[in-house]
């Protein structure tokens, strides 16, 4: 059940000089993209560790050159990071998602989606389960993709930067559709991405004056997100969209890494 936090309370519309706009008594909040500008918003709170629910309803008809990111990113040079991002198309094609970690600075760790359903036709839930153990991202309850913690084989993990949700929309047509082929048709601006229902009930927000954080005081059972994993149901329903929606993983990109795959790739 997604409890709707409010958007007025929750978030600051950063960027993008009134095309960002909270409406909906603070319930709903749209993101705007024109020829001029595009606009992105971020979280008042920090947060280490968390399962953060987003409901995205994104940019309809001939998207094509745009890109709606909605993401956690700490700060710094060696920043840590977690991102879906929706790579726009031509009308009746289908939107690419665009999912990536990056652990102190370094990404590189792509996979890329296609959805099971038109993600313009209806708001839809978009989640990250980050804990210490592993990352998993989501779409409508389905996890779509798991990074674990890979320390043990020298990876850096994503366990002590606190990180904010930022979300934008902007014009990417340089490489978004088709390798950047495909151009934003402005003729269609403004395009319009929505969001609702934001959840983060289950999440560490952190306080860097006391450099604390709000799990550590909280010793009730409401913290199994913290250890939860995957149960077999679970693995299945990742590995169906995989074999069945996956159109790129890193993992197995060897003419990229002919010097061989990254090592968390051999982490099962």
């Amino acid at each position: 059940m997604l409890t709707s936090a409010n958007f007025y309370q929750n978030f600051d519309i950063t960027w993008g000089d009134g095309r960002g706009q909270i409406l909906n008594s603070g319930e709903l909040l749209t993101l705007s993209l024109d020829k001029a500008s595009g606009s992105g918003l971020q979280s008042k709170n920090e947060y280490l560790f968390g399962k953060i629910d987003m409901q995205l309803k994104l940019v309809p008809g001939n998207s094509a050159g745009t890109v709606t990111a909605y993401y956690l990113k700490s700060e710094g040079s060696a920043w840590d990071e977690i991102d879906f991002e929706f790579l726009g198309n031509l009308s009746g094609d289908p939107y690419t998602l665009h999912t990536n970690v990056f652990s102190q600075g370094k990404g590189g760790r792509e996979q890329q989606f296609h959805l099971w359903f038109d993600p313009t036709a209806d708001f839809h839930t978009y989640s990250i389960l980050w804990n210490p153990q592993r990352i998993i991202f989501y779409v409508d309850g389905t996890p779509i993709r798991e990074f674990k913690n890979s320390e043990s084989v020298g990876v850096p993990y994503l366990k002590s930067q606190p990180m904010r949700i930022y979300s934008s929309l902007w014009n990417a047509d340089d490489w978004a559709t088709r390798g950047g082929l495909i151009k934003t048709d402005w003729s269609q601006a403004p395009f319009t991405a929505s969001y609702r229902k934001y959840n983060a009930i289950n999440a560490c927000v952190w306080s860097s004056s006391s450099g604390t954080s709000s799990c550590n005081s909280n010793s009730d059972n409401s913290n199994s997100w913290l250890s939860e994993e995957l149960d077999n149901t679970s693995q299945q329903r990742l590995n169906w969209v995989q074999k069945n929606y996956m159109i790129y993983d890193y993992c197995k990109d060897t003419k990229r890494f002919p010097q061989g795959l990254p090592q968390e790739c051999a982490v099962k």
